[in-house]
């Protein structure tokens, strides 16, 4: 792995020049931008409306957490002007690739602008943050002034197209929020009970609050063991749990292994819905969208757990 991992760094070099980085001249083009996953690059889309053309790499379905670039890849990522990446290792070692980019590309991992104290470090996460921030739509809102501030290092002479996209991408994203909460409000705190196939909703959990639990761990590369199963699939028998959920970028069989677990414990458990976690939906779909897939995954788990439709 470390030594793909070396070849596309040096690929990537050869692209581009080594030592002290330049500053492309973008004044008469539009900006070239690449962005990992299609949650990235949907802010880098908002922010950089009418200056910028941002392609992801990680289309509907892609797991960031096991994502290994391919040829292609590495010819965008060596032809774009700045190249942003959630960070707090949710791309993996692709992380390191990124890392060492920068001393040639602008790199930019817009989840670290997320101020420290308000991260999660699960224990079992070898002292690292946990990642998928954007569950939270709140902490999700710093990336925006992060994407905002590298393009106009990058671009200063559109500076006030990129503030003004920044200010106006806020504004919806305090309403998304506002509307998140709206839903939840309508489901009683004790069914507030989210169970997933990996542990990617900590964030939602804190922010709206629910009571979250993952077959998987913060990455999906280790799988669930029988005993974290069973002990889930007790707590929702017991407590009569309506509903499961599995996510579209992870396999379902760890959420059905869950459900016959439970219903060996004589309780029929519900699959209440695919929710989107690590990848939006398809382009073109609500879901393709940052906040088309965080209206649907909340109206989802709502709905499926008896709130208000």
């Amino acid at each position: 792995m470390k030594v793909r991992l070396l070849a596309l760094a040096l690929a990537l070099a050869a692209c581009g020049p080594v030592g002290a980085r330049e500053q492309p001249d973008v004044r008469g083009r539009r900006v070239v931008a690449v962005a990992t996953t299609g949650m990235v690059a949907d802010v880098v889309a908002h922010v950089g409306a009418g200056r910028v053309d941002v392609v992801a790499l990680m289309g509907p379905g892609v797991d960031p957490h096991l994502y290994k670039a391919s040829e292609g890849d590495v010819s965008r990522l060596g032809d774009a002007d700045v190249v942003f990446y959630n960070g707090l290792h949710l791309e993996a070692r692709m992380g390191e690739v990124f890392e060492r980019m920068g001393h040639y590309v602008n790199t930019v991992p817009v989840a670290e602008a997320v101020p420290e104290h308000l991260l999660h470090a699960p224990p079992d996460y070898e002292g690292q943050y946990d990642p998928h921030v954007w569950f939270d739509v709140s902490l999700w809102a710093y990336t925006v002034d992060a994407v905002a501030d590298a393009l106009v290092d990058l671009d200063p002479t559109h500076a006030a197209i990129y503030r003004g996209n920044a200010a106006r991408y806020r504004d919806a994203l305090s309403e998304l929020d506002g509307y998140v909460q709206a839903r939840v409000a309508t489901l009683p705190r004790e069914k507030r009970v989210l169970v997933t196939a990996h542990d990617a909703f900590g964030y939602f959990g804190s922010a709206y609050d629910f009571e979250v639990k993952g077959l998987q761990g913060i990455s999906t590369v280790a799988e669930a063991g029988a005993r974290d199963l069973q002990e889930v699939a007790t707590l929702i028998a017991e407590r009569r749990i309506p509903a499961v959920f599995i996510e579209s970028s992870v396999p379902v069989r760890f959420v059905e292994a869950l459900r016959e677990a439970v219903r060996a414990r004589g309780y029929e458990v519900a699959l209440g819905g695919e929710l989107y976690s690590d990848a939006l939906g398809d382009p073109g779909a609500p879901e393709g969208t940052y906040a088309g897939m965080v209206r649907h995954n909340v109206d989802t788990i709502v709905n499926a757990l008896g709130g208000e439709a």
